[in-house]
């Protein structure tokens, strides 16, 4: 029980943080409602423009709140660490009985919180905007929301780890591996686009299997489960890793 209110304090922390501050609270709807402004508009154009023999709306918009889901996830983990370096509240925290995964774990409820609000936010102003039903592929969104939560815990920890052991002046990462990782993934394109030499990265990359899943079911109907599997197991990995990343990068700060 005492563990468990160690790590409510973290998330209440971060919380209280985005609850008293206007700009935190439209930093959680701004991007999201612009990316759906952007894209969504853009398909009805291109939706006008192709007829319907593509589902412009059905695999662009899907693409777009998936991945932003996938953005709040990474930054709610490392835009909350950067919360307490630039507020110069580590030692203070760490002083307390207070443990690294402790520590983690409140990071990662405050990204589950924050990942929540802003994919609601777009799945309704996509209904309201474009009649787009995201749960539309049903079940599938269970794995597909796994793989994409995982994989961006597994970024977070990562920019985490990497601003522990170098400094503030790596945080550049927690703003940039977000549009580092896209045009690997497949976001908005198949796979098969890209050059032979960068396709092997894409296959490593867990949220690839997604995009390339969500629209093998838009086009044909069907979908690959062995590649589903794949891609959580990549997804727990990358998360395992990082995190062991994360606590070497810990033990490093602390002898440090």
């Amino acid at each position: 029980m005492a563990r468990f209110k160690l790590i409510t304090t973290i998330f209440l922390r971060q919380f209280f943080l985005i609850k008293r501050s206007m700009h935190r609270i439209l930093g959680l709807f701004y991007w999201s409602a612009i990316e759906i402004f952007l894209w969504g508009f853009l398909t009805v154009y291109l939706y006008s423009v192709g007829g319907s023999e593509f589902g412009f709306i059905t695999v662009v918009i899907g693409a777009v709140i998936l991945w932003n889901f996938l953005l709040r996830v990474q930054q709610g983990i490392a835009v909350s660490f950067l919360e307490d370096v630039w507020a110069r509240n580590l030692v203070n925290l760490f002083a307390s009985p207070l443990t690294i995964g402790q520590y983690l774990s409140g990071l990662v409820l405050t990204s589950i919180f924050t990942s929540l609000v802003a994919m609601t936010f777009m799945v309704v102003t996509a209904w309201l905007l474009f009649t787009y039903n995201l749960f539309q592929f049903g079940f599938l969104m269970l794995p597909f929301i796994f793989i994409l939560f995982f994989f961006g815990l597994a970024l977070g920890l990562f920019t985490t780890a990497t601003i522990l052991r170098f400094g503030p002046s790596s945080e550049i990462l927690a703003w940039s591996i977000p549009t580092l990782i896209p045009p690997f993934s497949g976001v908005f394109y198949p796979i098969d686009t890209l050059p032979q030499w960068i396709q092997p990265v894409a296959k490593i990359i867990p949220a690839s299997y997604v995009f390339e899943g969500m629209r093998s079911i838009v086009l044909t109907g069907t979908f690959n489960f062995n590649q589903l599997l794949l891609a959580s197991i990549l997804a727990v990995v990358f998360f395992v890793v990082m995190y062991w990343y994360l606590l070497r990068s810990y033990r490093y700060v602390l002898r440090k």
